[in-house]
């Protein structure tokens, strides 16, 4: 089953499970320090909130989980067959799991991956910061030593400098 992802931003984590785990009737399906994923059932929706003091009630980014590989390499060749310029990130670590996924980027700067959960993971990984026009937004959840070794994506700077100038990173 396919479903949305949401990514806020939130200052305090503990009130923000509190208010969407009764909002939504349901626990969080992983929480992790600053870091907190819903599975919803109903409606089909992944919610997922980032700990980011003094961006909250922002979207971090918006997404589609799918089911397998497979269904990410299929979204990769249509999007970039559309024209899409897209940043794709194939076994990298993001949001305490393994994924493989697929960034794109809306026509007013929204962040959109399409991903699937390959494993869980013992670490965080780096998250995309894409809180709001002040932050430098980062569009490659690698870490700069997973660039520099797999290359999984841009350094942080050159992350930034991307993004500054309305691109997202490539692998």
């Amino acid at each position: 089953m396919s479903r949305v992802q949401l990514a806020l931003n939130v200052d305090d984590l503990d009130r923000a499970v509190a208010f969407y785990s009764t909002l939504f009737d349901t626990e969080p399906a992983k929480r992790e320090p600053g870091y907190a994923n819903f599975a919803v059932e109903q409606p089909p929706l992944k919610l997922v909130l980032l700990e980011n003091t003094g961006a909250g009630g922002t979207i971090n980014h918006l997404g589609v989980e799918v089911e397998t590989s497979e269904q990410v390499h299929d979204e990769i060749a249509r999007l970039s067959q559309a024209g899409l310029f897209t940043s794709e990130q194939i076994g990298t670590t993001c949001c305490f799991a393994r994924q493989d996924k697929v960034w794109v980027t809306g026509p007013h700067g929204e962040k959109w991956e399409v991903y699937t959960v390959l494993a869980d993971t013992e670490t965080f990984g780096d998250a995309p910061e894409f809180a709001d026009d002040n932050t430098a937004a980062q569009a490659c959840c690698g870490t700069d030593a997973d660039a520099a070794t797999d290359g999984v994506c841009c350094t942080a700077d050159a992350r930034r400098d991307a993004v500054a100038g309305g691109a997202t990173c490539r692998d």
